[in-house]
């Protein structure tokens, strides 16, 4: 038996909650999972999984075990990026969820510059605003601006997600903007429908603080789709700035009730914490901190500006 890739089988197993998904992510059969469990059961003399034909779930011995694992196999890892990072660069494949609102109009530009700086990884993105478990779903690392979902993985952020209402000016001309948050209600509004906060809106101005429910007359998953919806003067809309900037710059978009703030989100990158010094996830994620800079370039004219702070 090889204990390191008994122990490994192992914690992948409790993380994924699953012998096919563990299997998958190791690069080895199903059964070669089941025969690395079952030999290290039989070495520690105690049963480490309760198993039916629906659930995997750790025993209590498992899950002592586990957090004595988890530690071994991401020193492990660690370790042997460390010696790889000393004689050579990062291959392999990584693969990434991304947010759509980075992904279309952002992500590009670096990405190519990413590969020119390291042409060994070879990335798989999949672009879509789904909250997951990297572990359970076989991401390396997901960008999100959701907090982490277990306590197993980190969390790195990487910038603010300021947002702000706005506006064609045709249609502040024909409906005026509002001058106060509630006024807002008295709008047709369209809705990214996937902030943590979903329809619980809370916008200060100094000590003011206005907290209010937004349901709002169009809901969906697409900043996209509703800066769209803006730019034809269809209503007001609430917009991350990293898909809003251009237009505002260029007027095609007017910002509303500027000197009400809404609280930024964190864009950040998750990853378990058994890969925290992963080489390919540090690579990309360092890249990613050193490309975007302490502010991103699409908020410095807005902040210069005084729309956002």
């Amino acid at each position: 038996m090889d204990r390191f890739l008994s122990i490994e089988a192992f914690v992948r197993v409790a993380e994924t909650s699953s012998f096919a998904e563990a299997a998958r992510q190791l690069g080895v059969t199903s059964s070669v999972v089941t025969t690395r469990i079952q030999q290290l059961e039989k070495f520690v003399n105690a049963p480490l999984f309760h198993r039916s034909t629906r659930h995997v779930r750790l025993s209590e011995v498992g899950e002592a075990f586990y957090r004595e694992c988890s530690e071994v196999v991401g020193r492990v890892n660690e370790l042997t990026d460390q010696m790889r990072e000393l004689r050579a660069t990062p291959t392999g494949r990584l693969r990434i969820q991304m947010l759509p609102g980075y992904a279309l109009g952002h992500f590009g530009a670096p990405l190519a510059e990413f590969n020119r700086r390291y042409p060994g990884i070879q990335l798989d993105v999949i672009v879509n605003d789904r909250v997951v478990d990297p572990i359970e779903e076989g991401f390396d690392v997901a960008f999100q601006i959701f907090p982490p979902i277990a306590e197993s993985l980190i969390e790195r952020r990487l910038f603010a997600v300021r947002r702000l209402f706005c506006a064609t000016p045709a249609y502040i001309d024909a409906h005026g903007a509002p001058q106060h948050p509630r006024e807002l209600l008295q709008h047709t509004t369209a809705l990214y429908s996937g902030y943590p906060s979903r329809n619980r809106w809370v916008m200060t101005r100094g000590d003011e603080v206005v907290e209010m429910e937004l349901p709002g007359m169009i809901r969906s998953n697409s900043v996209h789709l509703l800066r769209d919806y803006a730019l034809t003067g269809g209503g007001v809309v609430c917009l991350p700035t990293l898909v809003a900037s251009a237009a505002l710059l260029d007027g095609s978009l007017v910002p509303i009730l500027t000197d009400y703030t809404l609280s930024p989100l964190s864009f950040a990158a998750v990853y378990p914490a058994t890969q925290r010094q992963a080489l390919k996830v540090k690579a990309l994620v360092e890249f990613l901190a050193e490309y975007l800079g302490p502010e991103p370039a699409w908020d410095r004219p807005l902040i210069a500006r005084g729309w956002v702070s």
